[in-house]
């Protein structure tokens, strides 16, 4: 085990346990406070890693950025796709983008483009870990999506897994 897997457990890859943590990781509300402190639980959990990420959570009804930085400098204007991509993503399928890249033969973006007939669109999509959708109790539907880009795919997904995890245990409020 090297520095860096110390820092974040892998998340699993079946999809059925992905999709039993991503559903089971429910909002009572979603609110800009919920959204800002979730945030910068986020950032501050992401200093841990030396890589630089950003952070990003919009809401998915009218594509509001409610919370958007960067960990440190070193990040690239290319985060900012990747955060645009996996939003999409998980906008379009409800699901996050880990559970997306396992469906899809670990992350075979020509399956993924086939299977979807995305045709000269697929570049708007990414199936790479790290879109997170936000859900709520009694609402029906993804409400929101949080981001993280910068780490390995599947530390961007875990990090945001376990800060909401201790978020919704009220472990995490700054």
């Amino acid at each position: 085990m090297n520095a860096m897997s110390a820092l974040c457990a892998d998340p699993p890859r079946d999809l059925e346990a992905i999709a039993a943590i991503d559903n089971a990781l429910i909002f009572d509300s979603f609110t800009a406070d919920t959204a800002w402190e979730l945030g910068n639980a986020l950032r501050s959990r992401l200093l841990d890693f030396p890589t630089p990420a950003v952070v990003n959570i919009t809401l998915a009804n009218n594509n509001q950025l409610l919370f958007h930085t960067a960990t440190r400098s070193g990040t690239q204007p290319d985060n900012d796709s990747w955060v645009a991509r996996k939003r999409n993503t998980v906008l379009r399928w409800g699901n996050s983008t880990w559970y997306m890249h396992n469906k899809m033969e670990q992350g075979n973006e020509t399956v993924f483009a086939a299977k979807y007939a995305l045709g000269t669109t697929a570049g708007q999509y990414a199936i790479h870990g790290g879109g997170f959708p936000v859900r709520v109790k009694s609402v029906e539907g993804v409400i929101g999506v949080i981001v993280v880009s910068g780490l390995k795919q599947e530390w961007d997904h875990q990090v945001i897994v376990e800060t909401v995890e201790k978020y919704l245990k009220g472990q995490a409020v700054l």
